[in-house]
């Protein structure tokens, strides 16, 4: 005897609002650490490989969390699950306020991670109450504003740590994180569970997945140092293939993998999480240098702007990446998602290979860095938005989370390049890094960036996976 389940209530612009005030609050908390790392470690009296850790911890906890967030909303309802995750985040954030010390600063941060899971799980809630074409701008919408809400996190955290204090630098992103899950609750009406298959979670896969992250973000960490402590990094490189073959045996062999690699193995979604790493990988390298170029007061080059001057600097990107989320959900309706990333490719290799040929002027990182970020943005969102109208209602979750997954492993890599390029570029005995290891960096980055017109030039004008 089957049970008839009634149809999902119909969400209005309220809800969608409500969920994105949540994935703006999310993103803001998420970004606070990464700019002001060298903060934390003159006030917790930390070390470089202690302030390397506090800036990944988030990243490798939060690829963890978002399959198993995307399919337990699959599985119980994408509302039940994102309350919850919203418990625990919101619980990260006051302990990451509160923490007196590093050890309950990076505990903070794992709790923290948490949030990552959110947008599949705003997805799925988004795709169970709205047809395909308002459910795709809708999504458009939240991935727009938690890209704007890192923005926000990364202009703002530096200034508030200054003015007020390192604990209010989490305390205010924290409140308002509580207080749009409290708008969702209100706002959001409860979506179905889906039909479940009775196995369990894959402990084995998850446990290797986090020992896979782990090594990787030190092997990337270590990279700058190869010269130096060469044994190591070989030990660590051999000890992630290990891994990588271990988990790839366990998840082809599980009941219910952590992450399906049947799924991952379609067409689109394998090309737009290809994508998706290479764009990240991209913008994220410009996050990181542009801000370091600015402050830089190197013979010739860089402005020596304050934490604050760069904020404001910046904001005109963070507009653009807000700007992005929507416009990127109503082009891959109208234009089909191949036309939105390919224009979003463009734009970034542009933006890069202009800043890295001309920096001499504030607007030229302005104008380069607002091209970069709205390239990110509709990349990003229109990777998502096929991603999740494309398969199966109940795969909603673990699809996008897939997307997610890279976006992160792109965000943490291109972020580690990054830093070598300018540790490798700094002389020994100076804190001022060449000019050259800006410009390599950014022509490295355009020129990776660019090889996704290959993978853009195979995509449907849709995405059928």
């Amino acid at each position: 005897m089957t049970t008839t389940l009634a149809p999902p209530v119909p969400i209005g612009k309220a809800a969608v609002g409500a969920l994105g005030l949540l994935a703006l609050s999310t993103g803001a908390l998420e970004s606070v650490v990464s700019p002001t790392i060298p903060l934390l470690e003159r006030e917790l009296d930390m070390s470089q490989s202690e302030g390397a850790l506090l800036s990944i911890v988030l990243l490798i906890t939060g690829a963890l969390i978002t399959p198993l967030a995307g399919k337990f909303g699959d599985r119980y309802g994408g509302k039940k699950v994102l309350i919850r995750l919203m418990a625990v985040v919101s619980v990260g954030g006051t302990v990451s306020a509160l923490a007196p010390n590093l050890p309950v600063l990076l505990l903070g941060q794992v709790l923290q991670g948490a949030m990552i899971g959110a947008l599949p799980l705003s997805f799925i809630v988004v795709r169970k109450h709205l047809p395909p074409g308002e459910s795709k701008v809708a999504i458009g919408v939240v991935s727009g504003l938690f890209v704007g809400g890192s923005m926000v996190g990364m202009l703002s955290a530096g200034p508030v740590a200054e003015q007020l204090s390192r604990h209010w630098m989490f305390a205010l992103p924290t409140i308002a994180v509580v207080g749009a899950t409290l708008l969702v609750n209100r706002l959001m009406p409860a979506d179905p569970p889906g039909r479940t298959d009775g196995a369990g979670i894959d402990w084995p896969g998850l446990l290797l997945l986090s020992g896979m992250l782990t090594t990787l973000m030190l092997v990337l960490a270590l990279a700058p140092e190869a010269a130096s402590q060469p044994l190591a990094l070989a030990a660590l490189v051999v000890l992630l293939a290990v891994l990588v073959g271990g988990w790839v045996r366990v998840e082809r062999r599980a009941a219910a993998p952590m992450i399906d690699l049947r799924m991952l193995a379609r067409p689109a979604i394998w090309k737009a999480c290809v994508l998706t790493f290479v764009i990240c990988l991209g913008a994220t390298m410009a996050v990181y240098l542009v801000p370091q170029l600015l402050d830089e007061r190197g013979d010739g080059y860089g402005f020596g702007a304050s934490a604050t001057e760069i904020g404001f600097y910046l904001l005109p990107g963070a507009l653009a990446a807000t700007l992005a989320g929507p416009l990127g959900g109503i082009g891959d309706r109208r234009f089909g998602s191949r036309a939105v990333v390919t224009t979003g490719v463009v734009l970034m290799t542009v933006g890069l290979l202009a800043v890295a040929a001309v920096h001499t002027e504030v607007w030229h990182l302005v104008v380069g860095k607002v091209l970069i970020a709205l390239a990110n943005g509709l990349c990003v969102t229109a990777m998502m938005t096929s991603t999740a109208t494309a398969v199966d209602q109940k795969d909603t979750g673990i699809a996008t989370s897939l997307i997610l997954v890279s976006r992160v492993l792109g965000s943490a890599v291109g972020g580690q390049l990054g830093g070598a390029f300018l540790t490798a570029g700094t002389p020994s005995g100076s804190e001022v890094a060449a000019e050259s290891a800006y410009v390599t960096g950014f022509v490295i980055a355009g020129v990776v960036v660019s090889l996704a017109l290959f993978v853009t030039r195979t995509m449907s004008k849709g995405a059928h996976a």
